[in-house]
């Protein structure tokens, strides 16, 4: 398959962090959008994004891109598409999301039915058949309108990349390991830093770190629907990303990565999470108050998502819970906090304005990913020359 357009939906906001990412592949973008980012790439591009990117949501194949305000222009420039380069004759083909915004055609259902019409009316004129048995691979379609521009994809990844097979377990709450790692990348952690999580919950911050601490690919444990597509990529490029993957895993590391809290059943489901993820060795797990929380190294990380008190009856603990975070923080006076939460008195219970602040919408929700930074730690004195 020769080079095509590539698009990876993203959390909102964190765009800037994914197009890092897909530049460090060494793949080149084309645009940057509110929630995507696209590149463009080859079939071994399909393998690679889908293996390696951390903060990617799915990777979508496009298939073109046009301006429809009516149900029949919609039919009309679907079916004028060259689908036949891409869904073989026995493909298993539907419209699986169809989400529109700002534009004149709404309903979700009406898009999807029209457009798998106008691909069967195409598909049916090409390979000269009346019935499709759509026994083979799957070709599920995405379809993104915005302001009357309606965008076709189809979908490489089958379930969101955001699912790496490690989190069997998991507790209420949880943030989505993409967004998880895109919030690790948004801050200037290092593997040769402590990391500390004290509303680790089942386990995502710190499993996310240790991953990214050994190089250990996100998608190496999981399928993905493209690998069947036989028409448009080689089983030999999957094959080559997964050989890649585990060439470059940094086995011999040592980091100090630990992930606390006060509920036992989330520190049990986080240690079984992190054993899935092959991290467990890199991670101390403990069943810890966050008054509690201390360390006795200096110029550590904070990564966490405290609860937010969604139900009614959880947001009358939260001003003890975020002032007893803010006072452990105040004793670890060369630490560095990040946290993420849609609780709008954080900072005032916290005892500190956040230095900085980042809108960031976790699905629905609108959350503040607040940051307070602490000193950085001096710089190691250079080796002289021999």
């Amino acid at each position: 398959m020769e080079k095509m357009e590539l698009i990876a939906p993203c959390h909102f906001g964190m765009e800037a962090v994914l197009k890092r990412e897909v530049l460090d592949l060494g793949y080149e973008i084309s645009t940057v959008e509110d929630g995507r980012v696209c590149f463009w790439g080859d079939a071994q591009a399909i393998c690679d994004a889908n293996v390696f990117l951390r903060t990617a949501e799915r990777i979508l194949l496009k298939v073109g891109s046009f301006k429809a305000e009516t149900f029949d222009e919609l039919f009309e420039k679907t079916r004028v598409l060259p689908w036949e380069n891409y869904i073989p004759k026995n493909g298993k083909f539907w419209v699986t999301k169809a989400a529109s915004v700002k534009s004149k055609l709404f309903s979700p259902s009406d898009i999807q039915s029209i457009m798998k019409k106008a691909m069967v009316e195409r598909l049916r004129r090409i390979y000269g058949i009346e019935w499709f048995q759509e026994d083979g691979p799957a070709y599920p379609i995405r379809v993104f309108l915005m302001k009357d521009i309606v965008t076709i994809g189809i979908d490489t990844s089958g379930v969101s990349l955001h699912k790496r097979g490690y989190r069997q377990m998991t507790v209420k709450a949880p943030i989505t390991e993409t967004l998880a790692s895109a919030l690790i990348m948004l801050t200037p952690w290092h593997k040769d830093r402590i990391l500390v999580d004290p509303f680790c919950g089942s386990g995502t911050f710190p499993i996310e770190a240790a991953m990214m601490a050994a190089n250990i690919a996100p998608g190496m444990n999981r399928s993905f629907t493209a690998e069947e597509w036989g028409n448009l990529i080689p089983k030999k490029a999957w094959y080559d990303t997964m050989d890649e993957a585990n060439d470059v895993i940094d086995r011999e590391i040592q980091v100090d990565i630990q992930g606390y809290d006060l509920n036992p059943e989330a520190v049990k489901a986080a240690r079984q999470n992190a054993k899935d993820a092959g991290v467990d060795h890199l991670i101390h797990f403990q069943e810890r108050a966050v008054k509690d929380l201390s360390h006795p190294k200096k110029y550590g990380f904070i990564i966490t998502n405290p609860p937010y008190g969604e139900r009614l009856e959880d947001k009358k603990d939260l001003p003890q819970l975020y002032r007893e975070f803010g006072e452990s923080f105040k004793k670890l006076d060369s630490w560095s906090a990040y946290m993420i939460t849609s609780y709008e008195d954080a900072e005032r219970y916290f005892g500190r304005k956040a230095d900085k602040n980042r809108k960031i919408y976790n699905g629905m929700l609108k959350t503040y990913f607040y940051q307070f930074l602490g000193p950085k730690p001096p710089k190691r004195p250079r080796e002289p020359r021999q």
